[in-house]
């Protein structure tokens, strides 16, 4: 008799999620993490009285995490105390153009209104667009598996209107931006949006396209940090039987005649189980975990193939003043030429840029308790790194690159900035790869352009060994708070199906 019936690996949001719906299916579930801190890129940590969001700064599509929440007799709003956030950014655009975007889509109209009049058709048509495109997609796209062509057949066989759609997966979204405004401020506003999804304008897929539309259905920020939503699955997986160890690092998984049967902790310690779901990424998990003997030569080679997605530094700052900003979520934009030529001219030639480009996350403005009475903390979401730096390496560059962004902040946004720092940390994509043993610091784990997505993209239910399930950024949907949390609910389905 085995241990647990379900060990899963890594208690990120997809681990968490899966690891409490299979409790509630009266599973016997243990959930294993490396680090001391559940949530993975969604988590916050503490340092001398602050704390700090490690990546996840807002919640978007609240209605998927919500279903998951909702198959265990609850809801995400019971179980996680949340803080509407209104606008759902503002972009301060290369030129010193403010551009705020509030909630309200008819706010929002007025504003394009204000900044290019004759943009306000091209945002009547692009709502019109992504409203019906959310409607038709979110519930079947989101939560349907893709492990094979006939998958995606079913789903498009279950949701024909989502043909009229086709053309936005095989575009840019570059293109679909430019289609519906012609207004290169109210493009800048949007530029940076692309990088949610961890690709430039002109490579990533043009369906994400819907990002700018769809923070309109509502944002959100969990009160005392993102960590509030794994929380909220600890929670509810506990009060069904759900155990949970931290400092738990596996280092393979035990593979007997094609099947999972447990995993082996690196003290040496064996765990058996009928099922392993990995929450990890997938090339790390196959070719490390599993073993390359345990897989057919063409899987080998399939997932040696797939590249990691970009990894994003991120700047802590805990400040004793009131940063001059408005809003949760201000976006630094370029324009969208300049951040595409920072992506094939500097980000896939090896360097960093003096000139910065992401979000500032003001989340002591949705939540004061983070920091001490007075003072407050930034989040600096910084342009793209790439992993291997030209001729030098992230931990030589790091107090250089730290004073420099520092630098620029204060004489760009953040004026009087370095007067008022008590403490400042740059966390590199090395630092990432080290603290989340996430290979390249890659925060969606593989790259999310058309060859990574949906049937492409590692199946939910292993095709090369059973009772091994997948969860999380390497599988479909993809990166994202809501999306491994729907890759959460697609898991548990699968199991719930071919696991008696």
């Amino acid at each position: 008799m085995s241990d647990y019936d379900v060990v899963v690996i890594g208690a990120g949001c997809g681990g968490l999620g899966i690891g409490a719906l299979l409790s509630h299916q009266g599973r016997k579930v243990l959930v294993v993490e490396q680090s001391n801190l559940i949530g993975g890129c969604c988590s916050t940590f503490e340092q001398k009285g602050y704390r700090i969001d490690l990546g996840a700064s807002i919640i978007e599509f609240p209605q998927v995490i919500d279903w998951c929440f909702k198959r265990m007799g609850t809801s995400f709003f019971d179980e996680v105390d949340l803080v509407p956030v209104d606008p759902t950014f503002s972009a301060m655009l290369s030129d010193g153009t403010k551009v705020t975007y509030p909630l309200s889509l008819e706010e929002t109209r007025k504003e394009i209104m204000r900044v290019a009049p004759e943009d306000v058709k091209g945002w009547d048509k692009y709502s019109k667009k992504f409203q019906g495109f959310i409607d038709t997609a979110l519930d079947g796209f989101f939560v349907s598996p893709m492990n094979n062509f006939t998958d995606m057949v079913k789903l498009f066989a279950k949701t024909p209107a989502l043909l009229k759609y086709n053309s936005l997966f095989f575009s840019s979204y570059e293109g679909v931006i430019r289609k519906y405004f012609k207004n290169e401020k109210i493009i800048e506003s949007f530029s940076f949006h692309s990088f949610y999804a961890g690709q430039p304008p002109a490579l990533l897929p043009g369906h994400f396209a819907m990002l700018p539309y769809a923070e309109h259905a509502g944002v959100y920020y969990s009160k005392g940090g993102m960590i509030g939503i794994p929380k909220g699955f600890q929670k509810c997986g506990e009060k069904s039987g759900m155990k949970i160890r931290l400092n738990t690092a596996v280092k393979k998984i035990l593979v007997s005649k094609k099947r999972v049967r447990g995993v082996v902790l690196e003290d040496g310690t064996e765990i058996t189980s009928d099922v392993v779901v990995s929450n990890i990424n997938s090339r790390k998990m196959y070719l490390e975990m599993i073993g390359e003997e345990h897989l057919p030569w063409l899987a080998k080679a399939g997932l040696k193939s797939y590249t990691y997605s970009m990894a994003t530094p991120m700047l802590y700052l805990c400040l004793n003043y009131t940063p001059p900003l408005e809003h949760h979520h201000t976006l630094m934009t370029l324009p969208m030429e300049k951040v595409n030529n920072y992506w094939f001219n500097h980000y896939l030639k090896g360097s960093f840029p003096k000139e910065q480009f992401g979000i500032l996350s003001w989340t002591t403005r949705s939540d004061p308790s983070l920091a001490p009475k007075g003072h407050h903390i930034i989040a600096v979401t910084l342009a793209p790194g790439v992993y291997k730096l030209k001729g030098t390496t992230w931990d030589q560059e790091k107090p250089r690159l730290k004073e420099e962004i520092i630098n620029y902040l204060d004489k760009t946004y953040l004026p009087g900035l370095k007067e008022h720092i008590v403490l400042a940390e740059l966390s590199t994509p090395s630092d990432f790869e080290k603290r989340l043993r996430s290979p390249e610091g890659a925060i969606y784990a593989l790259r999310q352009d058309l060859p990574h997505s949906m049937m492409f993209r590692p199946a939910a239910k292993s095709k090369h060994v059973k009772g091994l399930y997948l969860v999380g950024a390497s599988t479909h949907p993809g990166g994202g708070v809501p999306t491994v949390i729907a890759s959460a609910m697609i898991g548990a389905d699968l199991i719930e199906k071919y696991e008696q």
